[in-house]
């Protein structure tokens, strides 16, 4: 298997071999097929899990670069409403290219891998979750491949997408040759911002690792369709970079709540000193605000590298102490200050970040189960987050309140007319409210 040294492709500086691989793309793997006129569209591509998260800005990428993508998801839920012309959540900028690539049959919907049709590469936007002692359940990408293996050729490539346990893309194809098959394999990791997905596909460079020079060449070719650049690493270095971007990120957010604490305890205003720290002095410019650093990646992805470092990995330990501890300090902190059994706790906010609708890993969800067994009531609003019955419109979260908490500074709330009830802001976000922590 190669170990390439870094590799960067500008998408015009690779032009022959992109043309080269997009005939070798479409190449039949299994039995030649054919589409009768006025049929389904034979496709291209197809993105497994294609209607998550992950999932969606992929197929519209590649869908709006002319592609035809076989959207293959097992939530049959999620795929109708992708098919009616809708998003199942928010992703910034998807909706008219949603509305296009269905107008252009660009889309084909499948639930299950028997319908993976076409020769065209597969991308498995499945990652590896943690168990609940924090370990990688590498088993859950076994068993997706296991499941798509009688349904695809061996000429096709695989595409690992969602972060893996470092060593995986490796396994996978020691694990094929096993078995007879002799799949390309490649891991290609996803490193947008959730909501942004479609607007940083086509700004970022994309990285590109493979375990042959076969299945580089095409992954390289598949991905500079959508990329402005590419980087090619080899594949244990694609999958720490990864893990290595969202643990720097975890980290980051880790320092400057640290810091908001111990500016807190000090009697500080830590926005007036990271204004100070920041204000012409470029080496603090990336320092970030304080807040719940939540959701299904950055936490995940540091203890799964804390994992593969047989937890030698103090600093990312640390993070999780810190970034994981912040709800529970500020309830310790209120308890000093209020009494909260005899208080009703408004949350204002229960994505796990500003302007989208995700909760999961949420750490508004932590702060209300621990204020449950505290507070005489909780209540909960976001104007966003739509699978959560319990949630009430703001205006009356905020008259039935007597202390409101700013879980998840969506721009709604920063004007919001909050009856002049003590408010805590970690975020320093709000505007005209009586912040009282």
């Amino acid at each position: 298997m190669p170990t390439p040294s870094c590799q960067v492709f500008a998408a015009s500086a690779i032009s022959l071999p992109v043309i080269e691989n997009r005939c070798r793309l479409n190449s039949p793997a299994k039995s030649p097929e054919t589409v009768a006129k006025g049929s389904t569209p034979l496709p291209d591509i197809t993105v497994i899990g294609g209607a998550g998260h992950v999932g969606i800005p992929l197929v519209l990428a590649f869908a709006e670069s002319g592609m035809t993508v076989n959207v293959n998801d097992l939530n049959e839920n999620t795929l109708a409403i992708l098919r009616s012309g809708k998003l199942p959540f928010i992703e910034h900028g998807a909706a008219p290219l949603l509305v296009k690539a269905l107008a252009d049959n660009r889309l084909v919907f499948t639930s299950s891998p028997a319908q993976i049709r076409g020769s065209g590469p597969v991308i498995v936007t499945i990652g590896t979750p943690v168990d609940e002692f924090l370990n990688p359940v590498t088993a859950a990408v076994q068993r997706c491949i296991d499941d798509l293996l009688p349904h695809i050729g061996d000429d096709q490539l695989i595409v690992l997408r969602s972060t893996v346990y470092p060593g995986t893309t490796d396994w996978l194809h020691t694990y094929l040759e096993r078995l007879g098959r002799k799949n390309k394999i490649a891991f290609c990791p996803e490193r947008v911002v959730q909501g942004y997905g479609i607007k940083e596909l086509a700004e970022m460079p994309q990285i590109v690792s493979g375990t042959s020079p076969e299945a580089v060449e095409e992954a390289v070719a598949l991905f500079n369709r959508i990329a402005p650049e590419v980087v090619v690493v080899a594949p244990i270095e694609a999958e720490l970079a990864k893990l290595f971007n969202n643990a720097y990120r975890y980290i980051e957010f880790a320092a400057t709540n640290q810091f908001y604490m111990i500016a807190k305890s000090a009697g500080a205003d830590y926005t007036a000193i990271m204004k100070a720290m920041k204000h012409n002095y470029p080496r603090a410019r990336t320092l970030p605000g304080p807040g719940f650093a939540a959701g299904p990646c950055l936490f995940k992805d540091t203890m799964q590298l804390a994992a593969f470092a047989r937890n030698q990995f103090n600093i990312g330990h640390a993070a999780m102490q810190v970034n994981e501890g912040l709800a529970l300090q500020l309830i310790e902190d209120l308890k000093r200050n209020y009494d909260l059994n005899n208080m009703t706790v408004g949350l204002l906010g229960m994505a796990f970040k500003a302007e989208i609708d995700d909760t999961r890993a949420s750490l508004s969800y932590k702060l209300k189960r621990t204020l449950q067994t505290t507070a005489r009531a909780v209540l909960t609003t976001d104007p966003f987050v739509t699978t959560d019955a319990t949630l009430m419109p703001l205006d009356r979260v905020v008259a039935d309140s007597d202390l409101l908490i700013l879980c998840t500074p969506h721009s709604a709330y920063r004007d919001a007319e909050l009856g002049g009830k003590p408010v805590v802001d970690i975020w320093g976000f709000l505007k005209n409210a009586n912040v009282v922590y």
